[in-house]
């Protein structure tokens, strides 16, 4: 594996990156913070997200001649240390820009101290808050209205009437479950039930049963990695045939995995990144896409295969731009201000998930060219238009 000399990485779980260690890291003028789950249940994104910005790293390590250095704290899947790991980074590290995390409650918590702090900070999951009560935070992940308005648009093309619904419950599963309460009715379908389960739950049978007990015509998923697969397995063990849809928080290997034959012809959406070798040549995220495979594959010496690397990804390029654009000294409150500023009057920013366009007052920055739709066959992502 190789490793960027600028990459400065803390707390980092010894086999999360099978041996990457850096030595005599330079001193750099821009600081980067990533808080991310390197152990715990959801590591299986953590990882990816810690690899994809190292990748970023690789990508662009200058911006107008200034160092940067990324700093990498792991937070265990718990959303208490992810707000204690943006606090150790916005006052002992003097980051310019906070980036996380692996979950919308400890993203949650990152961007309460970036609000507190002034710092900017790029999240790489779905957050759900108001951006005009915290103007410092900007997402690179799709909204999820935007990805389930589209699962919702395939179950009409499907002639899904009814569906029933099972997530995580913490905010992650509401923010699906919501999208969802909003898109169905407009194309004639009823949601059916409203089941939850924790993301350490080892089973989800009596949900599955109370959901299956309502007949619906379908059912939809609003898990994540690695503990989003307990609803396809339950599904598959009582012989559901109906269809069953996910969402962009399932796209990883091992989902794919765990979820082995009790995912196969699953439908969900994705970002463009997944299935980029499958898209027409005049794709705009195409040419980004097969250039971030490139650059994933010689600093980790393996592919990329998950959308979650992407989104980190993509942060270094929205930061990347903004940065360019900046001014002030790094490390001052006048630089943060200006790069939030930038952040916020990002234009065309052509990403692996998408095209960015960021407007003040807005959390998000993608439209309807960041998702397509995917379909699971034999353990392989296939492009479903």
């Amino acid at each position: 594996m190789k490793c960027s000399m600028d990459l400065l990485v803390r707390g980092f779980a010894a086999a999360a990156l099978a041996g990457c260690v850096a030595t005599g890291a330079l001193a750099a003028d821009l600081k980067v913070g990533l808080s991310v789950s390197l152990s715990g249940p959801n590591s299986s994104i953590g990882i990816p997200y810690a690899r994809g910005m190292q990748a970023g790293l690789a990508y662009k390590s200058q911006i107008n001649g200034r160092k940067v250095e990324l700093i990498i704290l792991d937070d265990g899947s718990d959303p208490t240390a992810a707000g204690r790991n943006a606090r150790k980074l916005v006052q002992e590290d003097k980051v310019d820009v906070l980036m996380g995390t692996s979950g919308v409650p400890a993203a949650m918590a990152m961007a309460q101290i970036g609000r507190e702090a002034k710092v900017p900070m790029i999240a790489v999951t779905p957050i759900m808050l108001n951006p005009a009560e915290n103007p410092w935070v900007f997402a690179v992940a799709q909204p999820p209205q935007l990805m389930i308005d589209a699962v919702v648009e395939r179950m009409k093309a499907d002639g899904v009437k009814t569906v029933g619904y099972i997530g995580f419950s913490d905010a992650w599963g509401d923010l699906v479950y919501n999208a969802l309460m909003q898109a169905a009715p407009g194309a004639g379908i009823k949601v059916l039930g409203n089941e939850r389960y924790a993301r350490s739950d080892s089973s989800v049978t009596g949900q599955i049963l109370k959901l299956l007990a309502m007949r619906p015509d379908a059912i939809m998923t609003g898990g994540a990695g690695t503990p989003g697969a307990l609803p396809f397995l339950a599904l598959a063990e009582r012989g559901f045939k109906g269809r069953v849809y996910g969402q962009h928080g399932l796209i990883n290997p091992d989902f794919v995995r765990v979820a082995g034959s009790a995912a196969q012809g699953v439908l969900m959406p994705t970002g463009p990144i997944i299935v980029v070798e499958q898209l027409p040549d005049g794709h705009p995220s195409k040419k980004i896409g097969m250039e971030f495979r490139n650059v994933f594959q010689k600093t980790h010496g393996a592919p990329t295969s998950d959308a979650f690397s992407a989104y980190s990804f993509d942060a270094w390029l929205v930061f990347a731009d903004a940065a360019a654009r900046a001014k002030g000294e790094p490390g001052t409150p006048e630089f943060r201000q200006s790069l939030r500023d930038a952040i916020a009057n990002t234009k065309e920013v052509v990403g692996t998930h998408g095209v960015f366009n960021f407007k003040p007052g807005d959390l998000y920055g993608m439209d309807e060219r960041a998702r397509v739709i995917i379909r699971l066959d034999k353990g392989q992502w296939k492009f479903a238009p």
